[in-house]
């Protein structure tokens, strides 16, 4: 929970940096909120509208500070087929709905399990958002869509954003680039694609309104698959952009502070006519990069945006492409981890097959979601198979070759119980077994009932066995699920 000095000083302490870096925010969010609309196939206002209301939300309820969130394609594809087959009636109370899941997720405090997201799946997310965001710019250059004139604006754009802060950084170097290139492109009359061409902007803000749809089960069946899906990629999208925002401005933040965000502001967003949306890594790189830090930047963002759209339309649609692509190019060049390709020489290949795969299954799918849950499990694995390697059984026969002491050390678990149970000689003539766990723990119910099995075959060969050093944990465990003692039916566990 954030002290009231704290949240003050979190929209107070970057007044200057956060207001200008909140103006490049909102002028790079225009675009990309209608290209997302046009995505999940409704109307500009719908996605410009949600950027407005989350980005305002999440500045003020979010566990992030200078975070930008707002409408994304992460969300915008998994609501395409709903808007087909059932129109933005349903959209909206689907965003209502993941709203309402992703602050039930906050409540329980599932933002703890980011800890499981290894930082090998995380360079891989960081990686693949870049070459998604790199990609996301190729229509733009695109020689059957644009002239070469596109192409010389946009390296003059480059030469802007790269070169000005070696000279001042009183200014954020991507707003000078909007500002020059549109007054250029203004003055000149050139034919070069500008925000005007992409879609309508909205002429009225936005307006309180209930999803026009029956309330019974039907809906809910209908909606409820699509929310769960927009309500997960959009916590996992958000708490991974979180994760990296911490890293790059050196602060930490509240994971479940920012489910609940989240969840507010996409609730809030399905009744104002909005889409769904989550944080968005490339706008937040331009934010940090640009000197945002606080609260008031995430504000700023949403206002000026709206603001923009509404009553400054005229001025937006002549911001010409070129300058927003290179913004982009920045973000996209920027967010990728360069040192992580020279680490592949140097990292343990389980790390970097991870990443790779991350990225790899990302840049494939366009889904955030299973390019990191395909990183999770195969660090599941890797990590698995190496534990298991550290687990050891070591036999020890008494001097007058009746006693056979199994000394078991390490995880026991369901990737180890195969060593386990090749450990033990069931046809040796001795006349008692211990086996000692003391330097091993018992984890799951393979292990369980590989024990019991073990018990059991000695047992059946008229061998006496005794297991003893079992840790407090490890006694619950098999205590629960243990069978070798409660019938003499569980000798099958022996075959």
């Amino acid at each position: 929970m954030t002290l009231f000095p704290d949240y003050r000083d979190q929209w107070l302490g970057n007044v200057r940096a956060d207001l200008l870096s909140g103006l490049v925010v909102a002028l790079a969010l225009i675009p990309e909120a209608i290209a997302f609309s046009i995505i999940a196939g409704v109307d500009p206002k719908v996605g410009l509208y949600a950027s407005f209301s989350i980005a305002v939300i999440t500045a003020i309820v979010g566990g992030r500070p200078g975070m930008i969130s707002a409408a994304t394609a992460a969300t915008a594809v998994l609501m395409v087929t709903l808007v087909r087959d059932h129109g933005l009636e349903y959209l909206l109370a689907a965003t209502v709905l993941a709203g309402l899941i992703q602050i039930g997720a906050g409540l329980l405090k599932l933002g703890r399990f980011m800890r499981f997201v290894s930082k090998s799946v995380m360079t891989g997310f960081v990686n693949a958002l870049a070459i998604l965001i790199f990609l996301a710019q190729l229509p733009e250059l695109d020689p059957a869509r644009v002239g070469a004139l596109t192409y010389v604006l946009v390296a003059a754009a480059l030469a802007i954003i790269y070169l000005l802060p070696r000279l001042t950084r009183a200014v954020p170097s991507p707003l000078v680039t909007i500002l020059v290139l549109t007054a250029l492109v203004w003055a000149t009359g050139w034919d070069v694609r500008t925000v005007g061409d992409m879609g309508a902007l909205p002429d009225t803000l936005p307006v309180f309104l209930l999803p026009d749809i029956p309330l019974n089960f039907e809906t809910l069946s209908i909606i409820f698959p699509y929310s769960l899906a927009v309500a997960v990629v959009g916590l996992l999208e958000s708490l991974m952009t979180q994760n990296l925002v911490d890293e790059l401005t050196d602060t930490t933040s509240d994971r479940n502070q920012e489910c609940i965000g989240q969840g507010l502001a996409n609730t809030a967003t399905g009744f104002i006519g909005g889409m769904a949306g989550c944080a968005m890594i490339g706008q937040s790189m331009i934010n940090v990069k640009s000197g945002g830090r606080g609260r008031l930047s995430t504000f700023v963002a949403g206002v000026v945006l709206l603001i923009l759209v509404v009553f400054l339309s005229d001025f937006v649609r002549i911001i010409p492409m070129p300058a927003l692509v290179a913004i982009m190019i920045m973000v996209s060049v920027g967010t990728f981890s360069w040192s992580s390709i020279r680490d592949l020489g140097t990292h343990p290949t389980s790390s970097s097959v991870v990443m790779l795969a991350t990225v790899a299954t990302v840049v494939w799918t366009h889904n955030l979601a299973i390019g990191v849950l395909v990183g999770v499990l195969l660090s599941g694995i890797f990590f698995s198979a190496k534990i298991a390697q550290l687990f050891r059984v070591t036999p020890t026969l008494s001097p007058d070759g009746t006693h056979r002491t199994y000394q078991v050390e390490g995880q026991l678990f369901y990737a180890s119980v195969e060593d386990f149970t090749a450990a033990f000689d069931f046809r040796e003539d001795v006349r008692r077994v211990t086996i000692d766990v003391t330097h091993a723990h018992i984890w799951d119910i393979s292990s369980v009932q590989a024990l019991d099995a073990a018990v059991l075959k000695f047992r059946r060969v008229g061998i006496e066995v005794e297991v003893i050093g079992m840790n407090a944990a490890s006694t619950t465990i098999v205590d629960r699920l243990s069978l070798r003692d409660r019938s003499p039916q569980d000798d099958k566990l022996a075959v």
